[in-house]
């Protein structure tokens, strides 16, 4: 029988004890069964195995059907916005904290695993986003999301000025520590910390959430997740803005310039076992309630 996936990417948290000894694993298991196994290059000098094949991740995205990231959701996010611009599956194995993108414990990674490798899962679209920043009507600087991009300034506390467009239309105008845009992946991240609400994964949606707003009336709206969302920056503002795609990138901003937020054509494919339940993995990171009956 043909198999599924011929060539898996391995890639890993570097200079992790716990994700290193989970790609070994892993790369034995691949191997010994007949799968073709690339390891990403930043991970691979921690693996004490010798003759692998390395490469980037950009030529994991290019050459393998399936990606396996061993790490936390952080170490996830920074695969994922590469990933997304090719057409390969993503499972995450947890080897962080909470884990909401990561499905595959690394205590009992063999058995879910197979299953996956045997055509027992299901497969997910998870859409991203793409912050632009423009100064005088030209493209400064761009970077993709898949959680969220933050505007805010560059030093803690301190509040800006911007008005806020969607699709064109003036929404409003805010002082505050700056703006949240996410996705519904990026709902229960940095979002969910600043009030925002829960957006379930298939909701084509994005929010918005005020920072610390300079005022009482000012709260969370989700808006059609196909919108155009611009934030034009006063001229009254201090320098030193920033926009952050994740947490990871950091788009420089000055003031009276636009950042463009908006829907990216890529995707990101997750791959999950058959048994997995969104509201499960809410219920288990979140500690809500079980059932009383």
């Amino acid at each position: 029988m043909s198999k599924l996936y011929k060539t898996i990417g391995l890639i890993g948290k570097p200079h992790h004890q716990g994700a290193s000894a989970t790609i070994e694993t892993l790369y034995r298991y691949l191997t010994d069964n007949d799968y073709r196994v690339i390891i990403e290059s930043s991970v691979a000098a921690s693996i004490e195995i010798e003759n692998i094949t390395v490469a980037s991740l950009t030529q994991i995205g290019e050459q393998a059907d399936l990606a396996i990231v061993v790490g936390g959701d952080g170490y996830m996010l920074g695969a994922a916005r590469v990933l997304s611009c090719y057409e390969i599956g993503v499972i995450g194995v947890n080897r962080g904290n909470l884990g909401f993108l990561t499905d595959l414990s690394p205590d009992e990674i063999i058995p879910p695993l197979e299953a996956i490798l045997n055509g027992k899962s299901r497969s997910e679209q998870r859409f991203i986003i793409e912050a632009e920043v423009y100064r005088h009507g030209k493209l400064k600087s761009s970077n993709s999301a898949v959680n969220e991009a933050v505007l805010h300034a560059g030093k803690v506390a301190s509040m800006i000025e911007f008005e806020v467009y969607i699709d064109g239309s003036f929404m409003f105008s805010q002082r505050s520590d700056g703006l949240i845009v996410s996705t519904p992946t990026g709902s229960t991240a940095y979002s969910m910390s600043a009030g925002g609400p829960i957006l379930t994964p298939n909701l084509n949606a994005l929010s918005l959430v005020p920072m610390f707003p300079h005022t009482l009336t000012s709260r969370p709206i989700v808006v059609d997740g196909d919108s155009e969302i611009k934030l034009i920056l006063a001229n009254e503002n201090h320098e030193n803005l920033q926009v952050s795609c994740d947490g990871h990138v950091i788009l420089a901003v000055m003031p009276g310039d636009e950042v463009i937020i908006k829907k990216s054509p890529h995707t990101l494919r997750l791959i999950h076992p058959l048994d997995h339940d969104y509201f499960n993995v809410l219920r288990n990171k979140l500690s809500w309630g079980n059932k009383l009956y």
